[in-house]
């Protein structure tokens, strides 16, 4: 399996604003919908133009978190997106924190957003987690269901794995229609992407192919816990066969930090997607990867 990076491109808004640390994307109207994990704005990429689409209400006053202004604690990162049946896009916070426990379901009109922290103690007792060690950053749709990933830290005790939940019962929480904790958790999976220059790799995204594999974004990221980041010795992504195989990993020249992912279709001899990449410094553009993956 053999990646490559077609094109690149700087995030910035029509104001020339950065998008800052992209987190995740996903196909929305007539362009891509790329989530900023601490702002409370999504980065809406249409052609010729790229504009604010708010995901969230303000957070005590606050449309941008940072480590430097001590509210990185409040942020609410958006980890994964989802197209959604309506032509929504469904956004979940990672998990790390009871503020990180939300989604919000956006349109082109509105959004909605739900507190899921049932649900997410759920999942982690399902993985086998403690609360503390639960870090969703990736999702995607396979078939009615939602697959949901726990991105790995060895270092804190945590190992790549997937749940999944039912497609319709939690966007019926998310509107409010049923409580969350009436959703149930379906085939726990557990995952060795193995080890990139001496550091383990872990999912950040994930999309689902027409015959059933997987694709997940992974990096090899040196951090000791779910919530600090660290250096990224590399980055790529895997293929996970339908029937268990080990995962195929081809790694991006570069080193990139794909957080997030997007299938724009696949071909015969591979697929070619869209991934975001987060800068880690709030004042510099995210960046747009076009990818083509040859099986």
């Amino acid at each position: 399996m053999r990646l490559e990076i077609e094109d690149t491109s700087a995030l910035t808004f029509d104001d020339g604003s950065p998008v800052r640390a992209a987190s995740a994307i996903a196909p929305f109207g007539d362009g891509w919908l790329v989530a900023q994990d601490d702002a409370t704005h999504a980065a809406w990429l249409r052609p010729g133009t790229t504009t604010a689409l708010r995901v969230v209400d303000p957070v005590d006053g606050l449309e941008t978190f940072s480590s430097a202004a001590g509210t990185k604690h409040l942020k609410p990162d958006f980890e994964a997106a989802c197209a959604v049946p309506g032509g929504e896009v469904l956004l979940l916070g990672s998990g790390s924190s009871p503020a990180r426990m939300r989604a919000s379901l956006v349109g082109a009109d509105g959004f909605t957003v739900a507190d899921l922290r049932p649900l997410y103690l759920a999942v982690a007792a399902a993985l086998g987690l403690r609360e503390d060690q639960l870090n969703l950053e990736g999702a995607c749709l396979a078939g009615d269901r939602l697959r949901w990933f726990q991105r790995a830290n060895l270092a804190a005790g945590a190992a790549t794995a997937s749940a999944e939940v039912e497609v319709a019962a939690l966007l019926a929480a998310v509107r409010g229609e049923a409580g969350p904790d009436t959703i149930e958790i379906h085939e726990v999976r557990r995952y060795d992407l193995g080890v990139a220059h001496g550091v383990a790799l872990a999912v950040t995204d994930a999309v689902a192919l027409p015959d059933g594999r997987v694709l997940v974004s992974a990096a090899a990221e040196d951090t000791p816990n779910a919530v600090d980041d660290g250096p990224v010795v590399a980055s790529g992504l895997a293929l996970l066969s339908a029937d268990g195989k080990p995962p195929v990993f081809a790694e991006i020249p570069g080193a990139e930090k794909v957080e997030g992912l997007a299938l724009r279709g696949t071909t015969a001899d591979g697929a070619r997607l869209l991934a975001v990449v987060d800068a880690d410094d709030h004042e510099t553009p995210s960046r747009r990867l076009a990818l083509r993956l040859h099986w």
